[in-house]
């Protein structure tokens, strides 16, 4: 993988990481497909791609929730899979996630106080009832939320100030990376941004890593130091993120990027949106080759016959594609 430019270790690793669920006898989906990546300490990674890619996949393989089909996760250097039980929880407090939804991933029959002690409890950590709710009061405060806030339910709260519970639940056991998976889909776009902002806020303060799983383009660009496409369970491209969206390589980002309105309407107009052909392939029985042949606007006879390699075109910037003709030195 690329070297990255503070020359520190990745915190998480991804290697050949794959992730079959049986349907039935016969049939398998195929979620992730080896993918490979490096997060490194104090970034934020974006992971981009259609519903349905295997992002959402990619992130709770990493968190631990699903064990992989074959491949590796290293997070701080331990391949988190090949853990026992206890050596695993030990790790996992290193590793939180957000989930996209606020409504289904706060218990409704729990007060805002239990939700957020709950990690604080199972992992043991402040067994004295003074310093759990000052723990819990200032972690409400950190997330601009208050301590009169501790003792009401979920359904009280709007969407963002739940996503906020979300946040200091993440928080409580002091990560060092959060997943955050889609963490502000089910928003309003207004309030996308107080969430975003308070995302960076914290990472800032507390040297936060973060994996930002999520199919909005333009917000991954905002917030991501480095951005990772996915389709159909395969990594497409991934590059820093200002490089990417400058000079996307792959047809599948530039598709994705052209779709993307542009702020300047002299240059909306001239600009030409890529349409893809056909619908998403199912990922129970992906394309042959290169999975993306199929709805590939320059599509040739050898995406059909052969397996694109994964190569580094330019430095940090990786593609998947047997159509870039530029400084092609393969990894």
């Amino acid at each position: 993988m690329a070297a990255h430019n503070n020359n520190s270790l990745p915190l998480v690793s991804v290697r050949e990481l794959k992730k079959h669920f049986p349907l039935n006898r016969h049939q398998t989906v195929k979620a992730l497909d080896g993918v490979s990546f490096d997060i490194y300490p104090g970034e934020t990674f974006g992971l981009v791609g259609e519903s349905g890619c295997g992002k959402s996949t990619a992130g709770r393989t990493i968190m631990g929730l699903y064990q992989p089909s074959a491949g590796q996760v290293h997070i701080k250097g331990q391949n988190i899979h090949a853990l026992d039980k206890k050596e695993r929880k030990a790790m996992m407090r290193h590793v939180q996630m957000i989930f996209q939804d606020p409504y289904a991933s706060l218990n409704p029959r729990s007060t805002v106080f239990e939700i957020i002690a709950e990690p604080l409890e199972i992992h043991q950590i402040h067994k004295d009832r003074n310093t759990l709710k000052e723990r819990i009061y200032a972690l409400l405060e950190e997330v601009g939320l208050n301590a009169e806030h501790a003792y009401r339910y979920p359904h009280e709260f709007s969407g963002g100030q739940r996503q906020r519970i979300g946040i200091a639940r993440a928080l409580a056991l002091e990560p060092d990376i959060i997943i955050a998976d889609e963490p502000i889909s089910a928003l309003d776009v207004s309030i996308q941004a107080q969430v975003v902002l308070l995302l960076q806020r914290l990472q800032q303060q507390k040297k936060l890593t973060y994996l930002f799983i999520a199919h909005d383009l333009a917000m991954v660009k905002y917030i991501s130091d480095r951005v990772g496409v996915m389709y159909l369970g395969q990594m497409a491209e991934l590059a820093s993120s200002s490089e990417l969206y400058a000079n996307p390589l792959h047809p599948y980002t530039q598709a994705l990027l052209s779709a993307i309105p542009v702020p300047d309407p002299d240059k909306e107009k001239k600009r030409q949106r890529i349409i893809l052909k056909g619908e998403l392939p199912s990922a129970i029985n992906p394309p042959a080759a290169c999975v993306f042949h199929t709805r590939c606007p320059q599509a040739q006879a050898i995406c059909q016959q052969k397996k694109p390699g994964w190569k580094e075109y330019t430095p940090g910037h990786f593609a998947a594609c047997h159509l870039i003709t530029t400084g092609n030195q393969s990894i």
